[in-house]
């Protein structure tokens, strides 16, 4: 390979991994939100509603930039995702009204992120093998993943020394020109590109490694809906732990150490995310789906059972691996079924199935545990829901790429 593009490739790899490390906020908020409440009286609900609305906007806009990105290239998307993730970050520190802070950190913030989950993920795979996507997938998506380890103890110090104010404006100002500093290193290969694949001694094209469809053929697929169902449901199993990890550990075994739990949940979820990628090439999309929805739907049905601190730990280290690899295995599986020219607007669609997960996870969570006092009738249906993702599986066709070529894991990188 010309070394040229192969010192672009890796620059293209590591920019995309910074940008998603350092962009995280979304796992600030639990640690804000209680300074909130506290130094602001805002009450809970209102403490809660900005990362709600983040949330939600976070898949808005990759729907509305997809197509943009595919149009104008990922440099020219990730540059407004970085402006809209830092100023909506440093003016949220202005801010005392509970109602503003959710247009600011809520609409701003949650739409940089989406913007830069989805600039992040489509560049640096169109750069490699096929036969590697999962892989650097896997590792780009890894760095969000990392977000948590690095952005729970330095916000939580930061509060505690400069208050909220401050810590909104000095990570927002920080996260603002680290992202569009990194931006400007993200670029789709020109016309043409090749790289050679060496296992193999042939060349390939990596974005030809399907047919592309377009975002209306996508939907007369049968595969799309069977991928969102399978998206959102495992992804609901995976959102009700974190998001109710703290409190699973008081009302189960009594601890108040949950927060520690949050770290092995952060450690794991990275892991997971780098593993399933690499994974996926080596055993192919489905036959990874397929562990995945097996290990944490028994995972979940044994849940309950999980009534002290080291057995509880390895359940949410376990859930936080299974969390993690569903976003490495989704978008290469995207991109295998559907082609890489239009995946920025493709991945989006079927990234609304993570927002109908982060919906109906957490809430069936929320609303039991009021009605019952405890999480087992919602650890039954979150397994439930996972055998019915691993069931689909058997519907779909396997993955389009084949995996003969990946005998090593890292390769010709």
């Amino acid at each position: 390979m010309n070394n040229l593009y192969m010192s672009k490739r890796i620059k293209v790899l590591l920019a995309a991994t910074g940008i998603n490390i350092v962009s995280g906020l979304l796992y600030i908020w639990s640690v804000i939100s209680k300074n909130l409440i506290s130094e602001l009286n805002w009450t809970s609900k209102e403490a809660s509603l900005p990362y709600t609305v983040a949330t939600i906007t976070m898949v808005i806009s990759m729907v509305v930039l997809g197509k943009v990105q595919d149009n104008k290239g990922p440099r020219f998307t990730s540059t407004i995702g970085s402006l809209l993730l830092g100023t909506g970050f440093i003016l949220s520190g202005f801010i005392k009204s509970p109602i503003t802070i959710v247009f600011t950190f809520g609409i701003m913030t949650g739409s940089g992120m989406g913007i830069l989950n989805l600039s992040t993920i489509s560049t640096p795979p169109a750069w490699f093998s096929p036969s590697k996507k999962g892989l650097i997938t896997g590792i780009v998506a890894a760095g969000i993943g990392f977000s948590a380890v690095l952005y729970s103890p330095l916000s939580n110090y930061m509060i505690n020394t400069l208050g909220s104010s401050k810590t909104f404006m000095y990570i927002g100002l920080s996260t603002l020109l680290i992202t569009c500093l990194l931006s400007q290193f993200l670029h789709m290969p020109p016309r043409g590109y090749v790289v050679i694949n060496y296992s193999e001694d042939q060349r390939v094209n990596p974005c030809n490694s399907a047919r592309d469809f377009t975002w209306r053929e996508m939907l007369m697929t049968a595969d799309f809906y069977k991928l969102w169902i399978m998206f959102a449901f495992s992804a609901s199993a995976g959102l009700m732990i974190i998001s109710h990890v703290t409190n699973i550990a008081h009302a189960q075994i009594s601890w108040e150490g949950g927060f520690l739990l949050v770290i092995i949940l952060a450690i794991f979820n990275t892991l997971g995310r780098f593993l399933g990628g690499s994974v996926s090439d080596k055993i192919g999309r489905v036959s990874l789906m397929r562990s995945i929805f097996t290990i944490q739907g028994i995972n979940m049905f044994l849940f309950f059972r999980y009534v002290s601190v080291p057995v509880l730990g390895i359940g949410v280290a376990i859930a936080g691996l299974c969390y993690g690899a569903t976003f490495s295995v989704f978008p290469v599986t995207c991109s295998d079924y559907y082609g890489a020219k239009n995946f920025g607007l493709n991945y989006s669609l079927l990234f609304t199935g993570w927002g109908f997960g982060g919906i109906i996870g957490p809430m069936t969570a929320a609303y039991i545990f009021d009605l019952t006092g405890r999480y087992n009738l919602a650890y039954i249906t979150a397994s439930i829901l996972l055998l019915l993702s691993l069931l689909i599986t058997y519907s779909i066709k396997p993955s389009l790429i084949t995996t003969k070529d990946s005998s090593s894991l890292f390769g010709d990188l």
